[in-house]
């Protein structure tokens, strides 16, 4: 009888997404266009932002981890690599995190199935991730073209195609920490400032700046490579970045993470939804 009781509810959940998709859509077209809506520049900064952090931070650390490093060819674009999921991840679990605070006189008012607000800040949040791929394109160009930074030892092989394997992993298992977070911050409006230190501690203890290699204590390395979002960025910089696939083991792992991450997020989710709105 249990069984059956979850089949139908899961049937039932998959009706109603093919029912409000249309609405996941619009809300995430509205997030993409309010995130720039009075800027002048407009969704340029898509493009402009992820560039102008990877100057500031090339300048600031090439000299720490960059210079005769054997393990990096060209520092800025391993450097924005890293960077570009790492933002994503950061980013669209904050916004979905506080989504419901900010959708909270829609959501008291009409009916919609809750999760669309966390998951169109986190789709949102993905299209800008999709539209900074062209900004990596024209910064290798740029580099391989002029020779900076070792810019000309780049090299490209067919195993750049395989880049949208870690987005989609790193999507789902942002998805899976958003919502978990988007009921946390319900609850507990502390959760938006200790998110905010967690995540700002992730870009050092990820290897964003530096490679894996250059750790030489043991427990540090596990540590770093026990993070999820480690196994992304890895996976991402060989096929972008080295040219080469990336290491099975790691595609599993972070394939197991990611939908570990996403279970989790749905169960905690579905248990608290009908509660939020008394919350808000």
């Amino acid at each position: 009888m249990s069984t059956n009781t979850s089949i139908k509810n899961a049937n039932h959940s998959v009706e109603m997404f093919k029912k409000y998709k249309n609405l996941l859509l619009e809300l995430t077209r509205k997030n993409v266009n309010l995130k720039y809506r009075n800027s002048w520049l407009g969704i340029f900064w898509s493009f402009l932002q992820p560039l102008l952090n990877m100057i500031v931070m090339s300048v600031v650390f090439s000299g720490l981890f960059g210079r005769g490093n054997k393990n990096i060819i060209c520092y800025p674009v391993f450097l924005f690599t890293g960077r570009l999921i790492y933002e994503f991840f950061s980013t669209s679990t904050r916004q979905a995190m506080v989504s419901f605070r900010h959708n909270a006189a829609i959501i008291k008012k009409v009916y919609v199935p809750k999760y669309m607000y966390p998951l169109s800040s986190i789709f949102s949040t993905f299209v800008n991730l999709a539209m900074s791929l062209l900004c990596l394109v024209g910064v290798w160009i740029f580099f391989k073209l002029t020779g900076i930074s070792n810019g000309h030892d780049l090299e490209i092989s067919w195993h750049a195609l395989l880049f949208f394997v870690p987005m989609i992993l790193v999507l789902i298992f942002s998805t899976g920490v958003g919502l978990i977070l988007s009921v946390l911050e319900v609850y507990f409006r502390d959760i938006e400032y200790i998110w905010q230190v967690v995540t700002r501690l992730l870009l050092y203890m990820v290897p964003i700046l530096y490679p894996v290699e250059s750790i030489t204590t043991d427990w540090i390395v596990y540590v770093i490579k026990i993070n999820p979002l480690y196994s992304y960025i890895e996976m991402f910089r060989d096929v972008v970045f080295y040219g080469q696939l990336f290491n099975t083991n790691m595609l599993i792992y972070g394939t197991v993470s990611a939908v570990v991450s996403l279970l989790i997020g749905v169960i905690v989710f579905d248990r608290k939804s009908d509660d939020i709105v008394y919350h808000l």
